[in-house]
């Protein structure tokens, strides 16, 4: 091809150059109206600025309007391309909203799905076109019903998102079948690679490396048993159908396996159906990172890697934090894991975004294929901000018969010049029970301003109630920075400013895991959070200020409602007033492991506010574990004024001035339990309960001792793991419940006598139902009883 003709190309993509120039004038793909050429020109800025020096991390180019050619030599069927028109989100929460987003962008019309728990979910009001699936909460993987309203209201295309249908090949077989494009992988290459066994062997095949294992049909318990002490402990028991973590256990030793299995096969068979029972078992390696690869390949043969991302800090196999690039990788491993990937996704004839999965051995260097998830991961915003692109916007692109945006040069010019970039997953759980996933409603939610480097990909705002339903991911975090050391930076200020209420959140977790020396220092493995334990558990110290502006923010809402006087005093009678005095006693909220074991009384602090004048107080605290009892912390003549206007009566925020210091608080209780308290002070969130007056609950007679546990959440239960009659100890199992997917052990909170269990094996139960009673230690034994 002539140069003027290739470098015109390069321009203009879609423009066929004649196969006989004498037959047909120059003028024929010449003459180009000057608006088509000056669109094309800003669309293809990037290459000119590909080649300058970089710069100060140049704002991302827009994404191809129109199909574009990566090579150019390949010729372009521009007949083959059909762009889509409408589309039906088959899934839920921030990737459906986030789909919708880029489809609208692009002019596409757009449906989404909902049950009637997610009614008035924000995904189901995103867009002016929202189906019913009915009651059923596993509605969104209800196929056939799907597929029929798609083709009732003439819909061309479907877009799975993640999880659900996502990475089912008879679904996507189906969507073909019914004439709807399935906007993700071919049904064949989902198969080879949903099958774990099988995907091992084309890996293998192609020159992939994979952990040694055994990836046999025989699934006999001694079978697989045999192969685990063949390989040697430790080994992994994973489904065939796995992921996310589920289905998934670590056998150390070999009396372990029968009851490690057993729990694997029956996690498996509840998330991934018949045949998830079937297991993979493969040599576990003792210290792994976990690398992954995001790859993206179109219907004309060509594949790209977009970086790769390190998801090594994880919690129950499931990820936490991903990031890219990965941290302390050298080149020549970070280019050959490119190369691993895009081969192993050519071998399967793959087409769209796809993400390889790694496990890197820190104490080899040496790297095995895990895993393709053949769908959008729940991190590719990571890998969009530091490469520049939309990924669901290729998707489409590439659904619609176009070729990639970019070649695999552009894409590493662009990590090279756009720096780091990690995602923090914001879960409704509490790290401080084992990550237990929690449920409710968002009574108040702020969220950290967005900006270029600062992304929130979010699926509830203030007053959605996250259902226990369905995954507790209430947003994912995204921050970019020049280097790693800034993104980890950016991150740590965005979550401060994250206040959430309602129901418990990873947030405090994901600020100790920035602040952590060994995570700066890119000292990552799948081991992370339980190889530095002690540093993330620790427990805080609260400051005395907090306690302070506790019981200021309390006063200040009780006197909302009491009117003023011309000089500004408040009138009225009792605390209120001024000159008087009001006293408060709190209780700092602790659920970490060690208040379960521990005989140590939680602390007690009272504080006792003096009003001196309009917005002056004297303030004095008083800690039942400090030595000195006798001589609280006293704050005098502080002024403390309340914040700007807060609508809801259960919310305050106030500004004091102490003697070094000037400090803001949000104060919010509880408006199902007031007695609850949450205040987000300099960056950090305390829990408080106030404390009831000792007479109050005499009248009431109230016990602190407890007679029974209950399900903190609506769940199924498992096993009991006691019986009737059983004497056990603090902290002992009580019962294994699932909730969210997820399987959690019910420890006992005292030492006792198993009085009765409640429930069997396969009850439903709903948040608070007793689960387990104790005797009471108290009661007089019954005649004859010894």
């Amino acid at each position: 091809m002539p140069l003027r003709s290739s470098f015109f190309l390069s321009f203009f993509p879609n423009y066929v150059i004649p196969k006989n120039p004498s037959t047909e004038p120059p003028c024929a793909y010449l003459l180009v109206p000057l608006n088509l050429i000056m669109r094309s020109l800003k669309r293809n800025s990037h290459r000119l600025r590909a080649i300058r020096p970089p710069t100060s991390l140049p704002a991302p180019p827009r994404i191809f309007s129109a199909p574009i050619s990566t090579h150019p030599s390949a010729s372009n069927d521009v007949t083959s391309i059909t762009p889509i028109k409408s589309l039906l989100i088959a899934n839920r929460g921030e990737i459906a909203l986030r789909i919708a987003r880029t489809a609208s962008s692009m002019g596409i019309r757009t449906t989404t799905l909902y049950t009637d728990i997610d009614a008035s979910s924000q995904h189901a009001k995103c867009t002016p076109n929202s189906l019913a699936l009915g009651p059923n909460t596993k509605g969104y993987l209800n196929g056939p019903q799907i597929i029929e309203l798609a083709k009732k209201h003439g819909i061309e295309a479907l877009h799975p998102g993640y999880g659900f249908l996502s990475e089912n090949p008879t679904f996507a077989q189906a969507c073909e079948d019914a004439g709807i494009v399935f906007v993700g992988p071919p049904p064949k290459a989902m198969l080879d690679m949903g099958d774990k066994a099988r995907s091992k062997i084309i890996m293998n095949a192609a020159g992939v490396p994979c952990v040694p294992g055994y990836h046999g049909p025989e699934q006999s318990v001694e079978e697989l048993r045999g192969h685990a002490r063949e390989i040697g402990y430790p080994v992994l028991l994973k489904s065939v159908k796995g992921g996310g973590g589920k289905g998934m256990r670590i056998v150390l030793k070999d009396e372990e396996f029968e009851a490690q299995i057993a729990s694997a096969r029956q996690e498996a068979r509840a998330s991934f159906g018949d045949g998830g029972e079937v297991m993979l078992v493969e040599k576990y390696v003792v210290r792994p990172r976990h690398v992954e690869v995001q790859v993206f390949a179109d219907r004309y043969g060509n594949c790209v890697a977009l970086g790769e991302r390190d998801c090594s800090v994880q919690r129950r196999h499931q990820k936490i934090l991903e990031e890219s690039p990965a941290p302390v990788l050298d080149d020549a491993t970070r280019h050959d894991l490119w190369d691993k990937a895009r081969k192993a996704a050519l071998a399967v004839d793959y087409v769209g975004a796809g993400t390889v999965e790694f496990i890197l051995d820190k104490d080899t260097g040496k790297f095995y294929f895990m895993e393709m998830n053949t769908r959008l991961q729940v991190e590719h915003p990571v890998s969009e901000m530091v490469t520049g692109t939309d990924l669901v916007e290729w998707q489409f692109r590439v659904a619609a018969g176009e070729r990639l945006p970019l070649t695999q040069d552009e894409i590493e010019a662009r990590i090279h010049e756009r720096g780091a970039a990690i995602e923090a997953r914001i879960y409704a759980e509490n790290p401080d029970k084992g990550f237990f996933p929690d449920s409710g409603k968002l009574v108040h939610l702020i969220t950290p301003k967005v900006s270029e480097d600062i992304r929130i990909d979010a699926g509830f705002v203030e007053g959605d109630t996250v259902s226990e339903a369905y995954d507790g991911m209430i947003a994912k975090l995204i921050v970019r920075g020049r280097d790693r050391e800034t993104a980890i930076r950016k991150l740590e200020l965005a979550l401060q400013e994250y206040e959430v209420v309602g129901l418990s959140t990873n947030i405090e977790f994901l600020k100790r895991l920035c602040g952590s020396q060994a995570f700066v220092e890119g000292d990552v493995e799948t081991g992370f959070i339980e190889k530095w334990k002690d540093e993330l558990f620790e427990r805080k110290h609260v400051s005395d200020e907090v306690f302070a502006q506790t019981a200021l923010g309390l006063l200040t809402s009780q006197t909302k409602k009491t009117t003023s006087g011309p000089h500004g005093e408040t009138l009225g009678f009792g605390e209120a007033a001024a000159q008087g005095s009001r006293k408060f006693a709190f209780q700092v909220k602790r659920d970490d492991a060690a208040a379960e074991t521990s005989d140590e009384a939680p602390e007690v602090v009272q504080v006792e506010v003096t009003q001196r004048g309009h917005s002056l107080y004297n303030v004095s605290v008083s800690r039942s574990t400090d030595a000195s009892t006798a001589s609280p912390v006293v704050y005098e003549n502080i002024i403390s004024e309340p914040g700007s206007a807060v609508a809801a009566s259960h919310k305050s925020q106030l500004t004091t001035f102490f003697p070094r210091a000037r400090v803001e608080t949000t104060l919010v209780q509880d408006p199902g339990a007031p007695e609850k308290l949450a205040v987000f002070q300099l960056g950090e969130k305390t829990e408080l309960t106030l404390m009831q007056p000792g007479w109050f609950e005499k009248a009431l007679g109230l016990k602190e001792a407890a007679a029974s546990v209950v399900a903190p959440m609506p769940c199924k239960i498992l096993r009991n793991e006691v019986s009737e009659g059983q004497e056990v100890e603090k902290g002992a199992p009580l019962v294994v419940i699932e909730s969210m997917k997820m399987e959690t052990v019910i420890r006992s909170p005292q030492k006792g006598t198993i009085k009765k269990l409640a429930h069997k094996e396969g009850d439903i139960c709903k948040a608070g139902t007793v689960l387990v009673l104790f005797e009471d230690p108290d009661a007089t034994p019954a005649a004859g009883s010894e």
